[in-house]
């Protein structure tokens, strides 16, 4: 969503209105394919304080993604708020890591959406709480019915302390 501040850049102490929805293109976080069917939708403004921008808004809008146990698809709500401050590259001081830098007179909202996502993303989707998620042998999804798999099968890795157990008990 590519915003036109040109009017804004030039009224100091000015606001102006920053509605609509941000088209976000798949992405992946975490592992983990990420989709936003919908967009998000952004309810913010921006203020003009003579040397930089302050962009706040609430986005709001429907996460895809896949349980992280049984890959079922998801969807999630997804609400939170942007505060971010914006300079003009000729004004920007290059050892401020907390600005946003733009040059001219358009910003793209998306990049900043999407970064204010990640800090806000769980990382991990579930489809519900108690997800039961797919059998490690057999792929068989366990919400929907239990597998015949054997649970006597040892990992290698714990295999000799499964021997010091079965014969601390057989004494």
């Amino acid at each position: 969503m590519i915003c036109d501040l040109s009017q804004i850049l030039k009224d100091y102490g000015g606001t102006m209105p920053v509605n609509g929805v941000c088209k976000l293109s798949d992405t992946e976080f975490l592992g983990e394919d990420l989709s936003f069917p919908d967009g998000l939708f952004i309810d913010g403004k921006i203020t003009n304080n003579t040397k930089s921008l302050h962009f706040t808004a609430k986005v709001t809008g429907k996460l895809q993604a896949h349980c992280a146990r049984c890959r079922v698809t998801v969807y999630e709500d997804v609400e939170f708020d942007i505060s971010e401050i914006l300079v003009r590259d000729e004004d920007a001081n290059s050892t401020d890591e907390d600005i946003i830098v733009f040059s001219g007179h358009e910003v793209d909202l998306g990049d900043i959406v999407i970064d204010n996502f990640f800090l806000n993303a769980s990382g991990k989707y579930l489809c519900k709480e108690d997800c039961k998620g797919l059998c490690p042998k057999c792929g068989q999804d366990l919400n929907i019915k239990e597998c015949d798999c054997s649970d006597d099968e040892i990992d290698p890795r714990w295999e000799a302390l499964a021997q010091i157990i079965k014969n601390s008990e057989s004494e």
